[in-house]
């Protein structure tokens, strides 16, 4: 199988595949570690894992870079507010980001590395562009990069250079308003500043530190090369953070950055975008506490096509447990006792066909659950039963499952579509047809109880 995915440079569908022929190489921008990641960044991670999955279950190798950011405005501010080092700071946060990680079942990145970490390798970038006159050092010593010297800037966005927005995002620029040549011209380096404390380092320029865009661009290149296979975040880093990345790898190489951009679109909460002020940027800790599992969330943040908004809701989460429990039920009676990957995808081969087809996983779940009917109805008349490829295709998508599913009785395929159907009617207020859904689950033999999770299945006794 060829795996085809959007690529947000060339706005169409293109073959995924390693350029060594031997490994795809690709980076991941990963979190800044001043808090918990929310659901909605964790939506991103996700479908970065379920990349990785697929490119390795087609047979080609991977090496995965992801990187955390700890050294920012934000990190600063926070550990200074806790009254600890910044490396204490971001230590914890780093470590509760990746307890989410393994409860989400996320394959770790081959390389993890920290920003901090890497401060000697961006002050050489730095060196190198300013040599070349793409970047400059400001009276107080902090370091731009020259827009105006870099021909193809705002290829990826679609911008043009000259109709950009001095407030097209605070990132763009240095929120420290230090002496510019040109208005949008980002911060490389950052003069030391009262403000930042201890948190300083040695560079040709004076003390200070690193501009948030310099750290990936320095990483990748070091652990992945000047030019590498495919590079991925959410829609919101296109700009201006990956059209930075590029301006700087390109002037400091010369070489093509990256071939391949893979962007995955924003989660919505309940119909409405993600904010603070709205007291809607749940975490795993807050999905756990309503009852629910990090796989679950996982189902959920699966759902939909990765470059469509997703819609989360509570409910959604209860129709997710609905199907992980009866993909756990089928496992478990044919003794699939684990998910390994054999690349063989035998009757489910399908549900693979829909992830190479641009990660298309809403095809993908139905494809996986029209066979988990089949065997459903293959058990129940005492028919063998032919599973391979369930253990590949459930470790492609990452879920675990344990060999104990909940004590409950298995509905038919059909009544529990018709549920998940009327779970979709109550979200969408269409009481009319929730209450018709209602009436069709009863002629099957059927009870359902709505609650605050979704939706429980008696048998009419």
């Amino acid at each position: 199988m060829e795996l085809k995915l959007y690529n947000t440079w060339s706005r169409k569908s293109e073959p995924v595949y390693a350029s060594d022929h031997e490994q795809l190489r690709f980076y991941c921008c990963g979190p800044t570690v001043y808090g918990p990641a929310h659901i909605g960044n964790f939506r991103t991670f996700i479908m970065q894992d379920l990349l990785r999955r697929v490119v390795e279950g087609i047979g080609i190798p991977t090496r995965h870079i992801r990187n955390i950011t700890d050294v920012d405005d934000k990190t600063i501010r926070g550990s200074q507010a806790e009254e600890r080092t910044l490396g204490e700071f971001t230590s914890h946060w780093r470590q509760v980001f990746e307890r989410d990680c393994e409860s989400l079942n996320l394959l770790p990145p081959h390389v993890a590395p920290s920003a901090v970490e890497h401060i000697p390798e961006q002050i050489e970038m730095i060196k190198g562009l300013i040599s070349r006159n793409l970047a400059y050092i400001s009276d107080e010593g902090s370091v731009y990069f020259r827009i105006s010297a870099f021909e193809n800037y705002g290829r990826l966005a679609g911008l043009n250079p000259d109709e950009l927005k001095t407030n097209a995002d605070q990132r763009l620029n240095d929120a420290d308003e230090y002496e510019k040549e040109g208005v949008n011209d980002f911060a490389l380096w950052k003069a030391w500043k009262p403000e930042d404390g201890e948190n300083q380092w040695d560079s040709p320029w004076g003390p200070g530190r690193p501009g948030w865009h310099i750290e990936c661009s320095a990483m990748s290149c070091k652990y992945l090369g000047h030019s590498f296979d495919l590079h991925s975040g959410g829609v919101d880093l296109i700009f201006p953070h990956h059209e930075n990345e590029i301006a700087q790898s390109e002037g400091y190489s010369g070489e093509k950055f990256v071939r391949h951009w893979f962007h995955v679109a924003h989660l919505r909460i309940e119909g409405d975008k993600m904010s603070k002020s709205l007291g809607n940027l749940y975490t795993l800790k807050d999905i756990e506490g309503w009852g629910f599992t990090g796989q679950e969330l996982r189902y959920v943040l699966l759902s939909g096509h990765y470059r469509q908004p997703l819609n989360f809701t509570r409910d959604s989460l209860s129709a997710a447990k609905s199907g992980l429990n009866r993909i756990t039920k089928v496992a478990s009676a044919i003794g699939v006792k684990a998910a390994t990957h054999d690349y063989k995808y035998g009757r489910f081969a399908p549900v693979m066909e829909a992830l190479c087809d641009d990660l298309n996983t809403a095809k993908a779940l139905g494809a996986l659950f029209t066979v988990v009917g089949e065997i459903e109805q293959e058990l129940k008349v005492g028919q063998a039963v032919d599973a391979t490829g369930l253990a590949g295709i459930l470790d492609v998508f990452g879920f675990k499952f344990s060999d104990e599913p909940e004590a409950d009785i298995l509905a038919p395929a059909g009544v529990l579509v018709l549920a998940e159907e009327r779970l979709q009617a109550r979200m969408d207020k269409n009481w009319v047809r929730s209450d018709e859904l209602r009436d069709e689950i009863a002629d099957q033999g059927w009870i359902i109880k709505d609650s605050k999770a979704g939706f429980e299945l008696e048998p009419v006794k």
